[in-house]
């Protein structure tokens, strides 16, 4: 492997699942076999989820019938960040509601609080994550409960979820429709929060670990969030539009287009008084207009594309997408 290989600049890849590692029950292609090369290179492996429908060692099981290295240490899920922060604000014993899958309930289980799944146990908190057989009244339950006071986490707020068919909705969508009910807002227990990226990252005993994700609103700002690098793939959610009009926060260090390009030299970008340049592409920004000379099917116009807008725009709160032309095309 070449020294410049992008991967190689790492001690540990810290990957999202959902839209980088598979979609659905299927491997996104080239993904399993560019996982199982970082043992030869000397490169720790950790999954981060947000997925809680699952347990851990489910997830993992999941992987290695993919054929990719998992251990059950390797993954960090939501769940298990959510199971944490209540037994943090709770003594044990005490009841949560669970609205989510029996894989939500073991994490709440293991860390010493009792899961109910119903508002006449008195729970004193609810905790909310990705289920797919989750109905109406499983909503309204946990409605019920988070307006009579109890304390609300949620394992995430991912608003979709990839599936081979196209994006279903995800918890987010779920959490938004009890926050529309009661008026209340959860604490957030996994990704874009930092913790859940650090605790991988101590697993794996890395310094200098890389995070991969296809969502900015949760991998990406999630990674930043942590300190560490971060690697946004087009395999998911996010598109080079969309990276391209992020907000600074939501911001990735690098841009490929799948997991086989890890092991690929990263081009540099070079800014030449306002032009900026990477391989054979360039861009320049006049007001809210992005000029690019290249090629649209190349990765490197859109990282000149990024690195002239995102120098022209350093501090965006909201998305903030500028008209983009093709001088080439």
């Amino acid at each position: 492997m070449a020294e410049t290989d992008l991967i190689s600049r790492f001690d540990a890849l810290l990957a999202d699942l959902d839209g980088v590692v598979y979609a659905g029950p299927h491997a996104i292609p080239g993904a399993v076999e560019s996982l199982r090369r970082l043992a030869g290179i000397g490169v720790g492996l950790g999954y981060v989820t947000n997925n809680a429908s699952r347990t851990p060692a489910q997830v993992a099981q999941h992987l290695r019938e993919l054929g990719a290295p998992a251990d059950d240490h390797q993954v960090v899920s939501s769940s298990q960040a959510a199971a944490a922060l209540l037994a943090s604000m709770f003594p044990a014993g005490a009841r949560v509601l669970i609205t989510g899958s029996s894989a939500l309930a073991e994490e709440v289980d293991l860390v010493g609080l009792v899961p109910v799944r119903s508002a006449e146990d008195d729970p004193v908190a609810v905790v909310q994550g990705f289920n797919p057989e989750i109905g109406w009244k499983d909503l309204a339950e946990a409605s019920f409960v988070i307006a009579g006071g109890a304390q609300w986490v949620a394992t995430n707020t991912d608003m979709t979820i990839p599936q081979p068919r196209g994006f279903a909705p995800g918890n987010g969508a779920l959490v938004a429709a009890v926050a529309a009910a009661t008026g209340k807002t959860p604490l957030v227990a996994g990704k874009p929060e930092a913790p859940l990226f650090h605790t991988a990252a101590k697993r794996l005993a890395a310094d200098r670990p890389l995070v991969v994700g296809d969502r900015l609103d949760t991998d990406i700002l999630g990674g930043n969030n942590a300190g560490f690098a971060t690697v946004a793939v087009l395999t998911g959610v996010d598109t080079t539009e969309s990276i391209l009009a992020a907000r600074t926060l939501e911001r990735p260090d690098f841009l490929i287009r799948d997991l086989t390009e890890l092991y690929r030299p990263y081009p540099s970008v070079e800014n030449d008084d306002g032009r900026f340049r990477c391989g054979a592409s360039a861009a320049t920004v006049d007001g809210k207009t992005v000029r690019i000379s290249g090629d649209p099917g190349d990765l490197d116009s859109w990282r000149a594309a990024c690195a002239a807008w995102w120098a022209a725009n350093p501090d965006t709160a909201s998305a903030l997408a500028p008209a983009v032309e093709w001088l080439d095309h």
